[in-house]
């Protein structure tokens, strides 16, 4: 089942158990999914499908941060539960064991040896680790493992 069969299947069921906040959620993501699709004029993939809902949730996170900052929690509450709603949709996230052996065998294959090719690592490991792990994270210790 592709990511948009089974998030079509969870707007069923959320309209039919009346959950109002997770159905305003995946209409939201669907949504987002549809305009990226009608933007590039083409039907994406599971992988890109998934960079939306990553996407979708770094900015729930920035704006519950905000809203926190602005003494606003009733809103950083209902940015927080749309978090809980998104991540459903996110593969297993890797362990940080995981992320270090799977930066090595990039490392390899791509035959980086200094930090002016960590572009190309971070380039070939998008695809493995999209939406199982924080790019951030990954970019600061390919960038450690190339200073070495």
């Amino acid at each position: 089942m592709t990511l948009r069969e089974r998030l079509q299947e969870d707007m069923k069921s959320a309209m039919r158990a009346r959950e109002a906040e997770r159905l305003v959620t995946i209409r939201m993501l669907l949504a987002a999914i549809k305009q990226r699709e009608i933007d590039e004029r083409r039907e994406l993939d599971d992988t890109e499908a998934l960079s939306i809902v990553d996407k979708l949730i770094k900015q729930r996170k920035d704006s519950a941060s905000q809203f926190i900052a602005g003494n606003r929690p009733d809103l950083a509450q209902k940015e927080e539960s749309e978090i809980v709603f998104l991540a459903v949709y996110l593969p297993e996230a890797l362990s940080s064991a995981g992320i270090d052996v799977l930066i090595a065998e990039t490392i390899t294959a791509v035959a980086a040896s200094g930090p002016r090719d960590m572009g190309k690592v971070l380039t070939a490991l998008r695809p493995q680790m999209q939406g199982r792990a924080d790019m951030a994270v990954v970019a600061e210790k390919v960038k450690a493992r190339l200073s070495i």
